[in-house]
């Protein structure tokens, strides 16, 4: 249950009841939730992410902590409904960005609910090696144009985070986020809406790109976070993500290459001569999906790029 689900079931924010505690008072409840944290083995600066959101501060009044001379600061739920929410991320393991119902990702403050993955930082990179790869190769028959004007699509949209993040990086193309569940698309039209780009954003339920027939041979690129982790392994994550996050998002089969297998022999009938098709992996799995790719027969340029961490995480290539 989200912040906002706890305090007048998601009203919009000019409807959010306000509620005034003192600055002192405010700052003994941060420094008892920060070393709980810290017991708990959770980071600290969860406590401030909790609080910039739902009492409006900013970053440096926290971190210099001058907020607590203020007389008075207001809350958008009871005190004592923060500190429930607070015990829901510490002994429910419960995600902060669940709590407040807002996860950053880019330049974005994305709508997040259980019904979407929190979208990662080193998801991030997939826009940029999407923007690096509207630079065709030189033997590419598909013009930068068509890369940067055309059709792509974003498979398992989820909070609609990569559609979102590639709407931004082409305005002048359309995008086509396909999800299996309805709620997942719900947030993800919502965050579209939000940022005013519904009109370049298309959305539709289904299996990948089974909704898509209409777009065969005519995508620019096809980008994808796919299920990649091994069934057996899902329950094993850390303890937010195996008991909150989405396991249809997570699981990946026996060996976690199913959705890979999958995306690697059916992009070829609706990516153009040239298109792009790139996906997220698990740790591991990048060399053994390029050559996947090799196996198929219908993909050239095959290369692999690392996460922020400089792990082998992605997988590019281009359809012949």
């Amino acid at each position: 249950m989200t912040a906002r689900e706890d305090s007048d079931k998601l009203l919009p924010q000019s409807l959010r009841q306000e509620f005034c505690v003192s600055g002192q008072t405010l700052w003994q409840w941060r420094t008892a939730a920060r070393q709980q944290a810290i017991t708990a083995n959770i980071s600290a600066e969860e406590v401030d992410w909790l609080l910039q959101d739902l009492a409006g501060l900013d970053r440096l009044s926290l971190r210099l902590e001058t907020f607590k001379d203020r007389a008075e600061i207001l809350l958008c739920l009871p005190l004592s409904e923060l500190t429930t929410l607070w015990e829901h991320r510490i002994q429910d393991r419960v995600p902060v960005q669940y709590l407040t119902g807002v996860a950053p990702w880019r330049e974005f403050l994305l709508n997040v609910s259980p019904a979407v993955l929190i979208p990662r930082p080193e998801t991030e990179c997939l826009i940029d090696l999407a923007i690096a790869a509207a630079t065709p190769p030189p033997d590419s028959p598909l013009p930068t144009s068509l890369l940067t004007h055309g059709h792509w699509a974003d498979l398992g949209t989820g909070s609609g985070a990569i559609a979102i993040g590639l709407a931004t990086a082409f305005p002048a193309a359309m995008v086509h986020a396909v999800d299996y569940s309805a709620a997942a698309l719900a947030i993800a039209q919502s965050n579209a809406q939000k940022l005013n780009l519904a009109d370049r954003i298309r959305f539709y339920e289904g299996s990948w790109l089974q909704p898509l027939a209409h777009l065969k041979g005519k995508l620019s690129g096809m980008v994808a976070n796919p299920p990649y982790i091994p069934s057996q392994m899902v329950p094993d994550l850390q303890p937010e993500v195996a008991r909150h996050e989405p396991h249809l998002a997570l699981d990946g089969g026996m060996d976690g290459f199913d959705c890979l297998r999958h995306l690697v022999a059916a992009a070829p009938d609706y990516l153009q001569p040239g298109g792009v098709w790139l996906v997220e992996t698990m740790t591991g799995q990048a060399i053994a999906v390029a050559a996947l790719l090799q196996q198929q027969g219908s993909y050239h340029q095959i290369q692999i790029y690392p996460d922020l961490a400089g792990i082998d995480r992605f997988v590019l290539a281009y359809r012949h």
